[in-house]
């Protein structure tokens, strides 16, 4: 009987899972979307938040924080409070994870206005309070327009959705969950002290290979001295090594050919003087490398629109199924359509006011257009990231932003701040998609009820975008005058070891002012696009992207983030899954947190003068 039960009843399966023996009574209703787990997921995100806007200013991606969140609420519900359950630790991590998304959508586009405002101070006086609603309403969107897939992408599809299986896996061995915390405290503070010593100065930001071994500075060897790019590495593995093998193409092979054949505006004449490559390695990458780049991140999206087509007719299916399952009374599953429907219909409008008001040139029916198309894309939008992500953990994510840029920039006559706007929302829905479904299929896993889930990450969705954009400033004003990231920041220019080089705001920046000025490198562009779209005609969800995002980063972090991959891919052929599950993410987690929150204390320390020189 137990097992012909809904899997949120499955009390006994659902006990014995979180590690409590039958003998064990149950008194009182089962914990899930209890005050406790509301509470720790919400400070859990907003750290989470703040320490991963960082990270996608130096590295270009986001990460997910539903690891590091199941593995604390172990520490804190059960062992602190000693009431916490299996499903209570899965809304908590479903908080946390729900929080934290917003942190990739706010880095990937809104730093693109203020990189442009150095040489534009008007572009830097945009009103930030509808950027902010527009974030905000991203954020709702993203999960109303989602939730009704549920069931044809877990249940009926049965996606895999790697990282929810591996926080499934945590969440259902709660014995080693103090173990697993431990590994984590212990990888954070390695981390905390390399990130030191790098800013003090006493050991390299990067390691520079070319000398040690007589390679020719045409051909790049350095690896960044980063605990947050080797985690990643180490989280990523084998499904990470596209991104190192893109980093490899343009600078090993696209560089080099480049280089040699003169196709530069202004010929190399001596490859092997290190000064005479520094200084056309910028030319090369400005006007070749990176429009490469961006060309392969639209023509990889693109591709994968058109292999959406059939999961989006099963979406329109779904979305009927819902609206008679409502209309039946069987709501106790799923949130009522009702509630979808008025969420998303109030989340439009808040779109068409942040519209309206990001510029007084947008007239009304020009805000009525915005608001439709950037629904209409992000209905698309959101089908593709989380399909990719169900497959793969890959999220299409930059691809998708850009086309809406690119869009909105048609429809609002040249209009950057509202194109940006309508970006910055897309990127935000379009990462909560991802988020949400990887979180439905935790659930799914574990026996948490959906409705929980869900209506425990629309209670949280508008913390998200307030603390990253609050985040994202607070690192942009402590970089002096040329501001805190990107590729004309102080920090950058001195090679300080301080750097975020903010690659995905860079691509976009560099895609709307060629735009702007009609001298867009339309064949790099279509180059690019047609390299992506062949690539994803290979199985891997969103291959064009990640090499085409692999472009734009300095290749001493992809360099380093390939050795993460490898190692990781080497210790599991070593020690099994198992071990990686129990052992390496914990630590590799605590490496990404270490360096994070090091860093942006170290720039609220600059900032209040008790700290000096390079470095956050």
């Amino acid at each position: 009987r137990t097992l012909t039960q809904p899997p949120w009843r499955r009390l006994s399966l659902s006990r014995l899972a979180s590690g409590t023996t039958m003998a064990e009574p149950i008194r009182g209703p089962y914990r899930e979307l209890t005050a406790a787990a509301l509470i720790l997921g919400i400070l859990q995100g907003v750290v989470m938040t703040a320490a991963f806007v960082y990270i996608g200013l130096k590295l270009g991606f986001g990460l997910s924080g539903s690891t590091v969140a199941a593995i604390m609420g172990f520490v804190l519900l059960r062992g602190v409070m000693g009431k916490g359950t299996l499903v209570e630790n899965n809304l908590n991590q479903t908080i946390a994870s729900g929080i934290n998304t917003a942190s990739a959508g706010v880095v990937f586009t809104l730093p693109a206005l203020l990189l442009m405002s150095v040489k534009r101070p008007e572009l830097g006086d945009f009103e930030l309070w509808p950027m902010v609603l527009a974030a905000v309403a991203g954020s709702f969107m993203g999960i109303v327009v989602i939730i009704p897939l549920r069931k044809q992408f877990i249940e009926l599809d049965r996606l895999r959705f790697p990282s929810g299986i591996a926080v499934a896996s945590i969440l259902k061995s709660p014995g080693e969950g103090a173990a697993k915390a431990r590994l984590l405290m212990f990888g954070s503070g390695l981390a905390a002290i390399g990130t030191i010593a790098v800013n003090l100065g006493l050991i390299p930001s990067a390691i520079d290979l070319n000398t040690s071994f007589g390679v020719p500075t045409w051909l790049p060897l350095a690896i960044s001295v980063s605990f947050a790019n080797l985690g990643a590495g180490l989280l990523s593995g084998r499904g990470g090594l596209p991104f190192f093998l893109g980093g490899a193409l343009a600078w090993w092979v696209i560089s080099p050919v480049i280089t040699h054949a003169g196709w530069l505006p202004t010929p190399l004449n001596a490859p092997s003087d290190a000064a005479t490559w520094a200084q056309q390695a910028k030319t090369m990458y400005g006007e070749m490398i990176r429009p490469l780049g961006i060309g392969m991140l639209i023509g990889g999206a693109l591709a994968g629109v058109v292999a959406s087509y059939p999961a989006l007719k099963a979406a329109i299916r779904s979305l009927s199924a819902a609206a008679k399952s409502g209309a039946a009374g069987g709501g106790a599953e799923e949130l009522s359509p009702k509630v979808l429907y008025f969420g998303l219909g109030g989340s439009v409008v808040a779109l068409f006011f942040a519209s309206l008001l990001s510029d007084p040139g947008i007239s009304i029916g020009t805000a009525l257009v915005m608001a439709g198309a950037g629904t209409l894309w992000l209905g698309l939008a959101g089908l593709i990231v989380a399909q990719a992500t169900g497959a793969t953990d890959i999220s299409p994510l930059s691809g998708l932003a850009l086309i809406a840029v690119t869009l909105l920039f048609a429809i609002t006559g040249g209009n950057i701040v509202a194109s940006i706007l309508i970006g910055l929302t897309i990127c935000v829905a379009s990462n909560q998609c991802a988020d949400m479904m990887s979180d439905l299929k935790t659930g799914h896993l574990v026996g948490s009820r959906p409705r929980a889930q869900q209506i425990a990450q629309l209670t949280v969705a508008w913390v998200g975008p307030l603390v990253a954009i609050a985040v994202m400033f607070l690192l942009w004003r402590q970089g002096g005058e040329l501001g805190g990231f990107g590729p004309q920041s102080q920090l950058c220019l001195d090679s300080a070891p301080g750097c975020l080089p903010a690659p995905q705001a860079g691509a976009l920046q560099a895609m709307v002012e060629s735009l702007e000025s009609g001298k867009a490198p339309l064949d790099k562009y279509a180059a690019g696009a047609v390299l992506g779209g062949a690539l994803s005609a290979f199985p891997i969800g969103g291959l064009g992207v990640l090499v085409g995002l692999a472009m734009y980063l300095p290749f001493d972090i992809t360099f380093g983030y390939g050795i993460g991959c490898m190692a990781s891919m080497g210790l599991q052929k070593r020690y099994g899954p198992n071990w990686i599950g129990d052992r390496l993410v914990p630590v590799a987690a605590g490496f990404i947190i270490g360096e994070a929150l090091t860093n942006l204390t170290w720039a609220m320390l600059q900032m209040a003068g008790v700290v000096g020189g390079g470095g956050h």
